[in-house]
C-alpha cells in the first residue's frame, strides 16, 4: 500500500510541480517521500529558494505559515491543518506590549516556533541551532524571548551579558522528559551519551553531553565515537539517526516523547492535499508584510 501511494505522491509532484518539504519529527513514510527533511531553520531556508510553484509542507502549521510568508506568490499546502504546535499558541500579544513599555530597548525575539501572528509583533526570529548566534548579534541589552522559556532559559546561560527575560511557554514533549526517566535510562546503559534539545528542562539539560538542535543532534550522533545514545527530543528523529549511523544504539525514556501534532500527517494526506490543492496555508497580507521581516532577519543575520 505504501509503495503504491509514495508513487501516486511522486506523479502528482511532477504533475503539480510540487516540492515536499518535511520535518525530522513527521512519520519516517513522509521522510522517505520527502525532498527535503530537516528542522525549522534549514526547511526555512530552502523554503525560500525552492524553484517549484508548489510546496508541500509536512510539519505543524507554523512552518506552512512561515514558508508562506516568505514566498506569497506559491502555493503552501499543509497536509493536516489540524496539526497545530500547542507551544505556538502560548504568547500573549498583550505581553508583548506591556514589555515594550517596560524596556526602552527591547527585541522581542522569536522562535519561529509561533503563529504568523506573533511573528508579525517580534523584532526577529530564531531557532534552536541559530537562537544563541543572534542573540549575540543583536545590538539591544534587552530581550524578551517567546515563547518557549526553556529555550529561552538556555539562550540567557550562553549570552550573560544581556537582560533575557522569559516567557512560561513550552513545549509538552521535550518537558515530559524527566530528568529521573534520564537517570534510570542512564542506569541501565551507562556507556550511553546523553544528548538533549534545549527545549527540555533545565534539570534535563544539565544531565547532557551534548545539548543541540534536531539537526545538531544527528550530526552528533554520526560524528561521535560513542556506540550508544539517550535521545531526549521527539523520537521522529530516530528515522535519520538510524539512516545516517545505523551501526549505533539509541534510547527514549518514555512514552511521551511523540508529537501527536506531528503524527497527525499521513501519507494519504499527504496525496489528498496534492490531489485537492487544498488545505492551502494562508497568511493574510497585512500580517505577511509585517511578518516577513523578522524572518528575513533571522536569514540574513544567521
Amino acid at each position: 500500500m505504501d509503495e503504491s501511494l509514495k508513487d501516486e505522491i511522486k506523479a502528482l509532484c511532477k504533475e503539480k510541480d510540487a516540492v515536499i518539504l518535511a520535518h525530522y519529527y513527521v512519520d519516517g513514510s513522509i521522510q522517505d517521500i520527502a525532498d527535503y527533511i530537516g528542522d525549522s531553520f534549514y526547511l526555512a531556508k530552502v523554503a525560500k529558494t525552492v524553484p517549484n510553484k508548489t510546496i508541500v509542507f509536512c510539519g505543524v502549521t507554523f512552518m506552512g505559515e512561515s514558508a508562506n510568508i516568505i514566498n506569497p506568490q506559491k502555493t503552501v499546502l499543509i497536509p493536516s491543518m489540524d496539526a497545530v504546535c500547542p507551544m505556538a499558541l502560548m504568547v500573549d500579544p498583550a505581553k508583548i506590549a506591556e514589555m515594550r513599555a517596560k524596556y526602552d530597548d527591547l527585541a522581542v525575539v522569536c522562535y519561529i516556533n509561533s503563529m504568523a501572528n506573533i511573528k508579525a509583533l517580534s523584532d526577529i526570529c530564531v531557532t534552536s541551532s541559530n537562537a544563541v548566534n543572534i542573540v549575540k548579534k543583536l545590538p539591544n541589552k534587552n530581550i524578551f524571548f517567546i515563547p518557549d522559556g526553556n529555550l529561552g532559559r538556555f539562550v540567557a546561560a550562553q549570552v550573560p551579558e544581556k537582560n533575557v527575560i522569559l516567557n512560561p511557554g513550552f513545549c509538552h514533549v521535550h518537558t515530559s522528559i524527566t530528568a529521573q526517566a534520564v537517570s534510570e535510562c542512564f542506569s541501565l546503559h551507562p556507556e550511553a551519551k546523553i544528548i538533549a534539545h534545549p527545549e527540555c528542562t533545565e534539570e534535563v539539560c544539565g544531565l547532557a553531553d551534548y545539548l543541540g538542535s534536531t539537526k545538531e543532534m544527528i550530526e552528533f550522533v554520526k560524528k561521535d565515537c560513542g556506540k550508544e545514545f539517550i535521545v531526549c527530543t521527539e523520537s521522529g528523529v530516530l528515522h535519520e539517526m538510524q539512516a545516517v549511523a545505523p551501526e549505533k544504539k539509541y534510547y527514549f525514556v518514555g512514552a511521551k516523547q511523540i508529537c501527536p501534532n506531528m503524527k497527525r500527517l499521513t501519507l494519504e494526506k499527504v496525496r489528498d492535499c496534492l490531489k485537492n490543492n487544498s488545505p492551502v496555508s494562508h497568511v493574510d497580507e497585512n500580517t505577511r508584510v509585517l511578518a516577513v521581516k523578522p524572518l528575513e532577519r533571522m536569514l540574513e543575520l544567521a
